[in-house]
């Protein structure tokens, strides 16, 4: 990368699943609002022609007249090519498809056993990782051996198990992992203010937090603004909406297989006394299985939903059919803001600002001694040229931890799981997961693990088919 008159030019950023069609045109979009970098993004992907499409989309939107930002899209044949060279990297891949993610969802249903999101936690997180570790392993491998100085910037999930395979395999890379919940709960601590206070115009970003915990099953034990405890204010509102919740002005939960009324987020501080900072289809993953996903009738009681494979199939639909106007030139891209801090993170990396936000990254006892150094945990970081600091969280309250320790334990299983093809750790880590937990007897578990892992055994190594 080269420095001029306080911007940055000739950056190259590989981009491994450049052939997303959903997220990529999320970092285009933010890309081409920003005139302080420019550079070249290679993407790559084993699916090329997703890739080239998305090199027509990226270039085109560049072109336009209203796009400050000027970036060069190719499309690279080798993860090799991608690399070489390269000052960041940015990983967004699906593992496998969403037939074997239909499995890892649906399946477990047979024995009482339900997931609203199923890629982090519960059994479809769990098979999931088993498909994803590995691909990460390869991934680690070649920016060791192509890009050991990049900057490594994740956002597949298993967020957490994503991370800790890249440092488990390459210990030396500077990598870290990017998700948006934060951001969420913010929004919701926003509102709430907005409408209890009579404030106006707040911005998410002066929701200053302290972040605790891991990706997806995040907490704060200190929200303000602008020297204003929100705690008591948050407290407060839940006393007054508890049964109805909170819906946030521009979404409306029963419309939305995202959205949600908070009621989990609200049921969690009153019995945690820290906010949950996730979505309530994320969170209820990771307590156990008769308290928010007991079944679809007490899904519905708490106001969120149940993402279906089949809806995510036809959105998939739909955003085929979007890439190919996009790439055609039939439909243009939005040039709006979109609320990630990728870019933003970029832009402090390389020396332009200073900033501080939520990353994935391992704990080295940021958080609670109790949880392993290797453990990756969500926590705040500052961010300037070359740099990540963590900062100290401070100790997660045992309450809490107790909740987080599984999680956790599995997190080491479920690796160790992947990467020797033992089916027994893959037994254990579903008899701990807190989902599953009580819900079937160890033979039924043990019959749903090996279904799963039939359903997904085009994508595992070959150790799993002996």
């Amino acid at each position: 990368m080269k420095y001029a008159n306080q911007k940055v030019t000739d950056l190259h950023i590989a981009y491994i699943g450049g052939g997303s069609r959903g997220w990529a045109w999320t970092f285009m979009t933010d890309l081409s609002m920003d005139d302080s970098l420019s550079g070249t993004i290679r993407l790559y992907d084993i699916d090329e022609a997703a890739a080239k499409n998305n090199e027509l989309i990226g270039n085109h939107l560049c072109s336009r007249p209203e796009a400050s930002g000027k970036w060069n899209f190719t499309t690279c044949k080798t993860i090799e090519e991608a690399l070489t060279g390269c000052d960041f990297v940015v990983i967004s891949i699906l593992p496998g498809t969403f037939d074997e993610m239909q499995s890892d969802v649906h399946l477990p249903e047979r024995l009482g056993i339900y997931q609203s999101v199923g890629d982090t936690a519960g059994p479809g997180g769990i098979i999931r990782a088993l498909r994803t570790i590995p691909m990460f392993v390869q991934i680690a491998e070649a920016i060791k051996a192509y890009a050991p100085n990049a900057w490594v910037i994740n956002y597949t999930n298993p967020m957490s198990l994503c991370v800790k395979t890249l440092y488990h395999t390459f210990p030396q890379i500077k990598a870290f992992g990017c998700c948006h919940e934060v951001f969420g709960t913010q929004k919701v601590l926003k509102g709430i203010l907005e409408e209890s206070c009579g404030i106006e115009n707040v911005k998410r970003e002066d929701i200053i937090v302290n972040v605790l915990g891991i990706n997806h099953f995040t907490w704060f034990n200190e929200a303000s603004y602008k020297g204003i405890d929100l705690f008591p204010i948050y407290r407060e509102f839940i006393d007054k909406h508890f049964e109805e919740g909170y819906n946030e002005p521009d979404k409306n939960w029963a419309n939305s297989t995202f959205d949600c009324a908070h009621r989990v987020k609200f049921d969690l501080f009153r019995r945690y006394g820290l906010i949950a900072a996730a979505g309530d289809r994320h969170l209820a993953e990771f307590m156990p299985g008769d308290t928010y996903l007991k079944d679809p009738e007490t899904v519905k009681s708490w106001k969120f939903g149940l993402t279906t494979v089949d809806w995510r199939k036809q959105d998939l639909q739909n955003r085929l059919a979007r890439s190919r106007r996009l790439a055609s030139f039939e439909e243009e891209i939005e040039l709006v803001p979109t609320g990630e801090e990728g870019i933003q993170l970029i832009k402090a990396l390389c020396g332009l600002t200073r900033m501080v936000s939520n990353v994935n990254i391992p704990n080295t006892y940021l958080q609670s001694p109790s949880l392993p150094a290797s453990a990756v945990v969500e926590t705040n970081a500052v961010f300037s040229r070359d740099s990540i600091k963590p900062l100290v969280a401070g100790e997660i309250p045992e309450n809490v931890l107790a909740l987080i320790t599984p999680h956790t334990d599995n997190h080491e299983r479920v690796l160790k799981a992947a990467l020797t093809c033992d089916r027994e750790l893959v037994y254990e880590a579903f008899l701990h997961d807190p989902l599953v937990k009580g819900r079937a007897s160890e033979e039924d578990v043990k019959k749903l693990v090996d279904d799963m892992i039939e359903n997904t055994i085009a994508y595992l190594p070959d150790g799993w088919k002996k």
